[in-house]
């Protein structure tokens, strides 16, 4: 168990850039992603650590219709690849159909593209083949969106992928470590609830702070 929670994303990104450096060290190549909102600001602080470039993967939960918070899906975009990930689970136990699922996506697509279009502002994404890639995000709850960014980012053939968060539930982390591997968690409460719990301050991330952290962070690169 971590001794005592966050103060906020970027002291979690200092711990958990901290922990990556130690065990991984700075090597050569490596591209740090964030998933937004929140997941960018830890990320900028882990690429800092790392002394790599800092990028944004943009993301979007497929919520189900009547309760939006639980996630039935995710996708994720590099380049034009869209990548969809399904939570068999949810979708069992709500018995939602294919053509719900598939409106909910196509809205979550546009509402993806143009976060894209308003965080890069024109700019390519970071090329990620061939070199070590670090997903990183604010903590992991269900895990779908993050699951769907690993599926993303291994089409495009890194040479090492490694998914890194400060919190995450039990059950998160077991499906994560199964499908990607190598995943740096600093903590996952056997009493999990929400990734709020793992923060002091979890207020919620704007666009024009995401905007902001990558600007700064090509700034400093």
């Amino acid at each position: 168990m971590f001794p005592q929670r966050f103060a906020d994303r970027r002291a979690a990104g200092r711990a958990l850039g901290a922990r990556l450096a130690t065990e991984a060290g700075n090597v050569s190549g490596t591209v740090v992603l964030g998933l937004p909102r929140g997941g960018v600001v830890v990320a900028a602080e882990v690429a800092a650590a790392l002394g790599a470039p800092l990028d944004v993967l943009v993301v979007r939960k497929l919520g189900l219709p009547w309760q939006p918070e639980l996630a039935m899906g995710a996708i994720a975009a590099v380049g034009d690849a869209v990548e969809t990930v399904r939570v068999g689970t949810v979708l069992d136990a709500a018995r939602v159909d294919e053509e719900t699922f598939d409106e909910v996506r196509r809205r979550e697509l546009l509402e993806l593209r143009r976060r894209e279009a308003a965080y890069r502002g024109g700019r390519p994404a970071l090329a990620v083949g061939g070199r070590p890639v670090v997903l990183v995000d604010d903590g992991l709850a269900t895990g779908a969106t993050m699951r769907a960014a690993v599926v993303a980012v291994r089409r495009q053939d890194p040479a090492r992928l490694t998914v890194a968060v400060p919190i995450a539930s039990p059950t998160a982390l077991e499906t994560l470590t199964t499908e990607a591997g190598d995943v740096v968690c600093l903590w996952a409460p056997s009493g999990f609830r929400a990734v709020g719990q793992g923060y002091q301050d979890f207020g919620e991330t704007t666009d024009d702070e995401v905007r902001r952290t990558l600007a700064e962070a090509r700034t400093h690169a």
